[in-house]
């Protein structure tokens, strides 16, 4: 459970889109507290070591690291509309971007500045909750994708019924999108994707989504 400092820093930093001091301190705190549901999330994925990958929303910068560990040959790209989480993630992996093996720029899930089918994996780690048009923005996402290529959305909640009180005051406050497996997979399937798959945790609420172009 968190406490009223985190809250406070969550609040004046909004997890929607970071901003401030508070924001990077959320984002930092982020790095840490995400680090098992994104550990877990990944191990459902086996990219080429030369893989072109693209993670959405990359907020702190910690899944970037772990996709270039990942894929030692490739290129890792991370992408947010926050300039905050963008300076936070170009900090965290300032090593790699100097190599030229990865880099991160800042842009909406709405119109991804990249050409069609760059990627040949694409991820998104506790981002999906914000995106304004959830539909349309999985199509965005499939267009920047490699035909063949995998889309990988994690998320510590989904709707089963059975989430805490804690939990459901975030998703009022903050006004998550927090959708079931069965919207899960029919979001997907509607975006085009296909070989869709649901995988969740057992004693957790994480889901991980999969979908193929």
């Amino acid at each position: 459970m968190a406490t009223e400092e985190e809250r406070r820093i969550t609040r004046e930093g909004n997890p929607a889109k970071p901003q401030g001091e508070a924001g990077e301190q959320m984002l930092s705190r982020m790095n840490d507290s995400h680090a098992a549901v994104t550990e877990w999330g990944l191990s459902h994925v086996s990219p080429a070591p030369d893989a072109a990958v693209l993670d959405i929303g990359c907020g702190g910068g910690a899944t970037l690291r772990r996709l270039a560990a990942r894929v030692p040959q490739g290129h890792v790209t991370g992408v947010d509309y926050s300039d905050v989480s963008v300076d936070c993630s170009r900090r965290f992996n300032a090593e790699a971007i100097a190599a030229g093996c990865m880099e991160v720029v800042q842009g909406s899930v709405e119109a991804l500045p990249f050409a069609d089918g760059c990627f040949d994996l694409i991820t998104t780690v506790e981002s999906f909750y914000f995106w304004p048009q959830p539909q349309e923005n999985l199509r965005e996402v499939r267009r920047v994708l490699k035909k063949g290529g995998t889309f990988l959305l994690i998320a510590d909640i989904h709707e089963d019924g059975s989430l805490s009180a804690e939990t459901r005051e975030n998703i009022e406050r903050y006004h998550l999108f927090n959708p079931t497996k069965a919207e899960f997979e029919d979001l997907f399937r509607k975006a085009g994707f296909r070989d869709i798959s649901l995988r969740t945790c057992e004693g957790e609420h994480w889901i991980a989504v999969l979908g193929l172009r």
